[in-house]
């Protein structure tokens, strides 16, 4: 911004076409050659030239639109300091409730040490400087992840980091050494997740390497040919090549058991034919590589399947954005060698049942976090949104609307923290054994709370929340994407049946 200082008198000069300056937060803003192009049309320009716009403008905006056209500012007000406060990339919001407890002062946690501050730091700075701008892109374009992206990322270790605690990050050096791999537990697993979907954007959150998410870790737990698992392991944590999950089919989503895509072995048993279609699956247009629910002669098994001709995606349309590159996949007689099982032939369950877990955990972390990042968004606009005559957060209504919305954050967070300690006291097999059904619960009172928050925030923002530009355009986004949470990784109704379920197992005969 420039140095320069200006008396009212003088910006008041400059108040038509040919010279029109602007106030806002005390900084004076030169116009003139930008009226043509804003996006707004010139007419509004013209109404508030030589004017301090600051109400006008914060009736529509946000601070990120004065950041974007930052080079249009002049100077400042003579013998006056701006008020707006400005996010660097690593700081944490002052609007009230727009973090986690933990992070807010002088609040503690017996959950996070410096380790975990650490690195919600340098993923907050990432998330901002990286991520963010590329998801945004893609959105709009419905471009799949850059390379350059995946790169980055695999070059601070945070795909491997993506995949939770464990031996895979011994060793190696996460975010410039903001922790290490041997320390990584599942609260640094979290603060990932939900550092990253501050990118705002739910197909792109799909988009980045959510495959590899909810596949890759079965790669590493079950596939019995260690070579076989070091060469995936490498090349897909390394960003050569990209892998998915693919279980649900147009038969069978939630009912795993109802899956026809069959594996047949060959007659020298070196083996397997496999033949079946797949839908809704993550990433699938640009894998090389799918973890695949098949059904076995005896059983289900789930199998490895490298991409090859006999292998075909097409992309399929959804609420969100292609860059999720969503698609059907074809098996049509594609040969695998036997090697490529996971676990056990025919007990294929007990390996997308534990894998299942860690997904589903994962996404409770995203939407979590998203619900909070929808509740900053109406705090923000209900305190700089005048209607007749007042802000919006002066109405009751309102407030009990912010009210309900704080509350679900806040008590989803709490929730997730409590089965997160659980977990990191776990093994893997204990967590996989034990945590299923209140996991799901966790998951599907997320979601549940996600469609309150959504209603809320649109009917907060009104018309803007139903635009997919400007103000409104990130609830717009979570009240259209939002469902994706209660559908993927079991649906919300089956998976808390399945917390009864588990939990009818546990209930003593004696008190009957």
């Amino acid at each position: 911004m420039a140095s320069k200082t200006f008396s009212r008198k003088e910006v008041s000069t400059h108040n038509n076409v040919d010279s029109l300056w602007c106030i806002i937060d005390h900084k004076v803003y030169d116009l003139t050659d930008f009226v043509d192009a804003h996006p707004g049309g010139n007419v509004v320009l013209e109404q508030i030239a030589g004017t301090d716009a600051t109400d006008a403008f914060y009736n529509l905006h946000r601070q990120e639109v004065l950041a974007k056209y930052r080079d249009l500012c002049i100077g400042t007000v003579e013998g006056e300091t701006p008020e707006v406060i400005e996010l660097g990339p690593t700081d944490l919001s002052t609007v009230p409730y727009a973090e986690p407890l933990w992070l807010r002062p002088p609040y503690k946690s017996p959950y996070y040490n410096d380790s975990h501050r650490r690195l919600q730091k340098v993923m907050r700075e990432f998330t901002n400087l990286h991520v963010y701008p590329e998801a945004q892109q893609k959105e709009q374009d419905g471009t799949y992840i850059s390379q350059e992206l995946i790169d980055k990322m695999a070059a601070n270790g945070l795909l491997a980091m993506r995949l939770g605690p464990g031996a895979h990050l011994h060793g190696k050096e996460l975010m410039g050494g903001a922790v290490k791999g041997e320390e990584f537990d599942y609260f640094h697993d979290m603060i990932v997740a939900q550092e990253m979907v501050r990118s705002k954007a739910r197909g792109f959150q799909d988009g980045n390497m959510a495959g590899m998410v909810i596949s890759l870790t079965a790669v590493q737990s079950w596939l019995g040919d260690k070579a076989l698992k070091a060469k995936v392991n490498e090349e897909v944590l390394s960003g050569k090549k990209k892998i998915c999950l693919a279980i649900t089919e147009a038969f069978a989503g939630s009912d795993v058991a109802g899956i026809r895509t069959t594996a047949t072995k060959t007659p020298d048993g070196k083996h397997y034919i496999i033949s079946g279609t797949k839908k809704w699956i993550t990433n699938g247009m640009f894998c090389d590589y799918f973890v695949t629910g098949c059904r076995t002669e005896k059983g289900f098994s789930v199998i490895l399947i490298p991409r090859d001709d006999n292998v075909e995606t097409t992309k399929i349309k959804t609420s969100y954005s292609p860059t999720a590159a969503t698609s059907f996949v074809q098996f049509d007689k594609v040969k695998v060698p036997v090697n490529y099982l996971l676990g056990e032939e025919h007990k294929g369950f007990a390996v997308i049942m534990s894998n299942f877990n860690h997904e589903r955990w994962n996404m409770c972390c995203a939407v979590i976090r998203s619900m909070r990042t929808i509740t900053e968004e109406c705090f923000k606009w209900a305190n700089q949104r005048i209607l007749f005559g007042k802000r919006l957060i002066d109405q009751p209504v309102i407030r009990q609307k912010l009210a309900r919305m704080i509350s679900y954050c806040e008590s989803n967070q709490a929730y997730l923290e409590a089965i997160t300690h659980e977990m990191n006291s776990l093994t893997y097999a204990e967590i996989s054994k034990k945590m299923g059904g209140p996991i799901g619960f966790l998951k599907s009172f997320a979601t549940r709370s996600a469609h309150e928050i959504a209603d809320d925030a649109v009917n907060i923002f009104g018309g803007r929340g139903l635009t997919q530009t400007g103000m409104g355009r990130y609830v717009e986004m979570f009240h259209r994407t939002y469902k994706f949470d209660a559908i993927l990784g079991g649906a919300e109704e089956v998976l808390a049946d399945l917390g009864v379920r588990q939990a009818m197992k546990q209930m003593p005969k004696s008190m009957l």
